[in-house]
């Protein structure tokens, strides 16, 4: 609600109210992640199922999807910080001119990924993955790869309906689209009920429908329950203004999160090097690890909403109060999945394992070391989430993506490098250097936003 210059002003949030907003705004958004997480564990359970070198090939071909939709997502992204603001303070013209030019944007960039996921052969070989896992590879991404068009359209709708509070409905289509890849995984990779045998062509195939499921939902939730925005009028009609505001905001976001899923897709690069069976493992635990990550992304997002709702209120203690409420809420969920993969590691692990397989003693002995070195990095994770987060909200992203980048790249791949191979630690050293680059990261986006962001809104009612 927007105060008049006359009207009272609302009293100030306390601790507890913080906490209660943000768990009703982010407990759907932390479903939401989980249930899309779901559905692509689904597809390495079923794929680990059927066969180990499917899993490895679908392992790296995600991989290569993934860096580029992660990239193209930053424009999706933007959209969160800039329609809370514009919420915030009134501006509902600016809402659907900055969600319409992100839609733009996002498709544009699809194009482009397009022809990359068609020519993925070569530069999987490139990068020096045998032959028996880039056949799979290409096999999954030369149908996979058309999903990057709705599933960024998806993401732009989810930011949006999420930045105005909307989150139910964003938890809602995408458990829905839970079952639905289920179902259509095990018609298609197995060959069930009379469909065809298809393998890991038949789990991109299910993406692909997943995903247009998706979009399809959102567009007409969106004509239907927010027509005061008018999305879709004359949506051919360019909007150069605010597509810049867009581009400016989303690509340091985009930047960002490829620096920080590059430095995981590296990883697997060097456990593809140590053989198809590390890699089905590192495939396993970084499944594993990625699920309680989505209940931090989760709590990110409701950090981004939340500050850019106080930036548009140019509520510099607001902003503080909750951005420590909510750190200290992630850190909590940090520590118990602390505990939970020390204690546990072997049965998640094995999870994803047919007992009959002959790989699967020495995957569940890799699998096992690597979750013990995933529970190291899950506090410093969650803090660097977090941080960025919170920058995002207050449209603080450039310097945010050079510090992940130095972090990551300059820290975290160098370190994972030399202890997983001069130092011979194998798949445990590779992942202990993430967690060093993380640790990193963590720290320093932590000072740059309780040293300079969380006073700055308050200040001039942005970051310089």
């Amino acid at each position: 609600m927007i105060h008049s210059p006359t009207s009272p002003a609302a009293p100030p949030d306390g601790a507890l109210t913080h906490a209660r907003k943000i768990l009703v705004l982010g407990l759907p958004l932390v479903g939401s992640h989980l249930a899309q997480f779901a559905i692509g564990m689904v597809d390495t359970i079923m794929l680990g199922w059927y066969d180990v070198a499917a899993l490895a090939g679908q392992t790296l071909g995600m991989m290569l999807f993934f860096v580029l939709f992660i990239v193209g997502s930053g424009f999706a992204w933007a959209v969160m910080p800039m329609v809370a603001a514009a919420a915030a303070s009134g501006e509902e013209r600016q809402v659907r001119r900055v969600t319409r030019m992100a839609l733009w944007i996002s498709l544009v960039f699809a194009a482009c990924a397009v022809p990359v996921f068609l020519a993925a052969r070569p530069i999987l070989t490139a990068i020096g993955q045998g032959a028996e896992v880039v056949a799979p590879a290409a096999d999954y991404l030369a149908i996979q790869g058309w999903s990057i068009v709705p599933a960024l359209a998806v993401m732009v709708l989810k930011s949006y309906l999420a930045a105005l509070e909307r989150t139910q409905i964003v938890l809602w289509v995408t458990l829905a689209a839970v079952p639905l890849n289920a179902l259509i995984n095990w018609l298609l990779i197995f060959g069930n009920l009379g469909a065809p045998e298809m393998g890991i062509a038949g789990a991109a195939w299910a993406s692909v429908a997943v995903n247009l499921f998706s979009a399809v939902v959102l567009i007409a939730y969106a004509i239907r329950a927010t027509p005061e925005h008018a999305l879709f009028q004359r949506f051919w009609k360019p909007d150069v203004e605010a597509a810049g505001r867009v581009f400016r905001l989303g690509w340091p976001i985009g930047i960002t999160n490829l620096a920080e899923v590059g430095l995981f897709a590296a990883s697997s690069v060097m456990m593809g090097w140590l053989g198809t069976v590390p890699l089905a493992a590192h495939g396993i635990a970084i499944t594993i690890a990625s699920a309680t990550f989505m209940l931090h992304l989760g709590l990110s997002n409701a950090a981004t909403i939340r500050a850019g709702n106080a930036m548009g209120r140019r509520d510099g203690p607001g902003l503080r109060l909750g951005a420590a409420v909510v750190t200290a809420m992630s850190a909590a969920v940090a520590l118990a999945t602390v505990v939970l993969f020390v204690a546990l590691p072997e049965p998640l692990v094995g999870l994803f394992l047919d007992p009959a397989d002959p790989h699967r003693d020495a995957v569940l002995v890799i699998g096992v070391g690597l979750m013990a070195a995933a529970a190291l990095f899950q506090v410093a994770d969650a803090a660097q989430v977090m941080a960025l987060g919170l920058l995002r909200g207050v449209q603080d992203t450039r310097r945010p993506m050079l510090i992940a980048a130095v972090s990551y790249w300059g820290v975290g791949m160098p370190v994972s490098y030399v202890l997983g191979f001069p130092l011979g630690w194998g798949g445990v050293g590779v992942w202990l250097g993430l967690a060093v680059g993380l640790a990193v990261a963590a720290v320093w986006l932590n000072l740059r936003f309780w040293r300079g962001s969380a006073y700055a809104v308050e200040a001039n009612g942005s970051v310089g």
